[in-house]
Formats: C-alpha cells, structure tokens, sequence
C-alpha cells in the first residue's frame, strides 16, 4: 500500500460512505434552496421587470449546465489521477465559498460569475459516485447508489421548502428584515461545515498505485469522456439508456406546475402536496426496494423493471383524466428509482478503479446534455398544445413523449444491459 493511503474498511468505511451521503444531502439542499430564491433576487437586480428576469434566469440556468457539461469530466478524471479526497474537500469547500460570494454578490454580473462557479463545483457529484464505486463491493453497489439516490431526492424535496421558509425568516430576530440572501448564507454555512466533518473522517478511496498514471488533456474533456464509453464492450448502450431516460426526466420539473394546473385546476398548495407526495414514494423506492430488488433479480431485472415503471407511470401521468387519477400511479412511477442503480451497478462493473472518476463524470455530462435539451423539448411541446387553435389540443403530449423516450430506452436495454462475467469485474477492479 502506497504510504498516505488508507484502506477504507469496517467503520472507517461506514463513516466515509456516511460522509459521502451527507455531503450529496447538503449539497442537492443548498441547491434546492436556491430554486425560489435565485429568480427573485435576479428580479431585483433587474429593477423588478417580470419579463427581463425571465430572460436572465434561462441564461443562469443554461451557463449553469454549460459548466457541468464541460466541468465533470474534468473533475472525474482529476480523481482518477489525484485521489478521491481532496476533489470531494476542494469542492465542498469552494461550494461553500461559492454561496457566500452569491449572497454578497452587488451586482447581477457578480452573481452571474457566482452562478458559473456553482456549476462547476456541483460537478463534484461525479466524484462522490467514484467514491462508493471504489469502497463498496461490486454486488452492493446498487444498494449504495439507491441510498444516494435517496439523499439526493430528499434533499431536492426539503431544499426549495427550506429556501422559502428563509427568505421569510428574520432568523428568530436575528436580522431586521427578511433578505433574499439569507438562503446563501445559510447555504454556505451548510457546505463549509459539511467540509470541516469531511476533513476528520474522510479517508482517500483509491490507492495510489491504483490511480491513473498520468493527466491526460484528452480525456478531461466531454469527447475524451465518449471515448471512454466506447472503449468498453455493452458501456456505450447503457450510456445510451441514461441519456434517453435523463431527457424524459426533465418532463415533469419544465411543465408540472402549469400541466397541474391547466388539465386539473390545482391549487399551488394542491401541486406543492402532489410534489411531496411524489418524492416520499421515490425515497422509499431508493433507499428500502433497491437492495432487496436488486438481490432478488440482479441489476439487468432492476433496471428493466424500473424503465417499465418509467414508460407506465409517464403514459399513465399523460392520459389521467382526473387529478385522483394522476395521483394513483405515483407509486407506479416511483418504481422507475430502480433505473440509476441498476445502470450504475452494470456500468462500474465495467471500468477499472482508475477510471471509475471519468465514468461518473460522462455520465454527469450526458445528464448536463439532456438537462439543455429536456426543457425545451418538453416547454415548447405543452405550450403548443394548449395554446388557442391548436389542431392537437392534447396538454398530456409532453408526458407522453417522455414515455416513448422510456420505452426506447428499455428496448436498448434489453439487448445491452448483460450481466458482466465476475472475472471480468474482477480484472477491471484490479486494473491499474
């Protein structure tokens, strides 16, 4: 064992799987709180002109995937040549830094370079899937990709809520006023201190003799990652199963809370209900079916499973009828938790440990990429629906498309999702 590196075992290894948990937690929090925050302190900047922080808002959000298109392969591969643990400290550090920039930010252009930084540093997520990939054994990395799934949904579930409450808050009395910015500080407060606990119980994951040899420009890049999926018998058509499965993803954050409310008359109190409603099934999913799912009919059955949930919950949520109706199949849906574990487990099978980096983070592209194309596709589509005159006055069109892009995914599936021969995973585990 190379000197600086520690062998991540029994309770050191439940600390650092711990400390991984939490720092997705923490960090798909603090970016929750920023989702009903961020536009209206752009709407500030703006003077309060509705349309020009409508427009400024999209330019956030598409910079904001721009660098985590070109920002995760650069981070994974980083850990693949440096080590898992100081890529996970540098980052949750520099997300904490971040925050706090955002919420002293004095002009739009300052919190825009905030904004770009932040993109960045969430890039960081590929690390942290590196990370159990190299601690947990091939056979339970599913069960420990579920469990961060979990966090990450229950942090996207109490983070926009927590936000709102804050802006609100006068913090007990502490402040004069509510503040928009309040959430940033908050935010920041929760990353540094995430990076503090990080600092005494995180162990390095990947031994020295065991990373890559060398940094090589070609790889840290997105065409270096695409290499990499091809390089790898069956890697390239799973890639191809996340992507399609990520871009019909984006269908119910771009269009919920209008589709909601047009086809059903919801009330935002009604959709804010339907949204928890929905993230508790998929929680449960995660964190309690994936294990006894996966063990029971291995990750090529998890997988397939969870993508016909995915087509059955999409065409169900597109053509129910009543609200009631909708309603019934979010624990049919929930079922698609299945997919990200079950393609996780296949798809580390099949690179070694110094590569298990620059995978999460093609796979962290491929999610950037869908995350561009998703909303548009699926806005644009609803909007034409409903619009007066259209000749397809369909509102659950975009959701059914998601279905046909799920299907599609698992018809792939089908044909490349194979079980990888233990002594092939166990070459690539040993691979240099």
């Amino acid at each position: 064992m190379s000197e600086g590196v520690t062998v991540v075992t029994g309770r050191r290894r439940q600390a650092a799987l711990s400390f991984i948990f939490v720092v997705a937690l923490l960090d798909v929090i603090s970016l929750g709180i920023m989702i009903p925050v961020l536009p209206n302190l752009i709407k500030e900047f703006t003077g309060g002109d509705t349309a020009s922080a409508s427009a400024v808002n999209v330019l956030f959000a598409s910079a904001w995937g721009v660098m985590q298109f070109f920002g995760a392969p650069v981070m994974g591969l980083l850990s693949d040549r440096y080590g898992r643990r100081p890529v996970l400290l540098i980052s949750v550090f520099s997300f904490g830094l971040d925050f706090l920039f955002m919420a002293l930010a004095p002009t739009l252009a300052w919190l825009f370079v905030g904004r770009v930084i932040n993109g960045f540093c969430a890039a960081s997520f590929a690390t942290a899937g590196a990370y159990i990939a190299d601690v947990t054994p091939p056979d339970d990395r599913a069960k420990a990709f579920g469990l961060l799934g979990a966090a990450f949904g229950f942090g996207f579930l109490v983070g926009p809520a927590l936000g709102g409450v804050l802006a609100e808050s006068t913090l007990f009395g502490l402040l004069d006023e509510p503040s928009l910015r309040t959430p940033f500080f908050v935010a920041a407060a929760l990353c540094l201190l995430n990076g503090l606990y990080g600092l005494f119980v995180l162990p390095e994951s990947l031994p020295r003799e065991r990373r890559a040899k060398r940094w090589d420009w070609s790889r840290a890049n997105p065409l270096g990652s695409l290499k990499l999926l091809r390089s790898r018998s069956g890697l390239g058509g799973l890639a191809g199963v996340y992507f399609l499965f990520q871009i019909a993803h984006n269908v119910l954050p771009s269009i919920f809370i209008l589709y909601a409310g047009y086809r059903y008359g919801w009330s935002p109190a009604t959709v804010g209900f339907t949204m928890v409603l929905t993230g508790l099934c998929s929680i449960v999913v995660q964190a309690l079916l994936v294990g006894p799912a996966v063990k029971r009919l291995g990750e090529r059955g998890a997988l397939l499973l969870g993508l016909s949930a995915g087509v059955v919950g999409f065409a169900w949520f597109g053509l129910a009828p009543t609200g009631l109706i909708y309603l019934l199949a979010a624990p049919v849906f929930a079922l698609s938790g299945l997919i990200g574990p079950g393609l996780q487990g296949l798809m580390t099978r099949r690179v070694g440990s110094a590569e298990q980096g620059q995978l999460q983070g093609a796979n962290s592209m491929m999610m950037g990429v869908a995350n561009i194309i998703g909303p548009p596709l699926f806005g644009l589509t609803f909007a034409w629906t409903v619009r007066e005159g259209s000749p397809l006055p369909m509102p659950g069109l975009a959701i059914l498309i998601s279905a046909g892009l799920v299907f599609a995914a698992l018809l792939l599936a089908v044909r490349v999702a194979r079980p990888v021969h233990a002594s092939l995973t166990a070459s690539s585990s040993a691979a240099p």
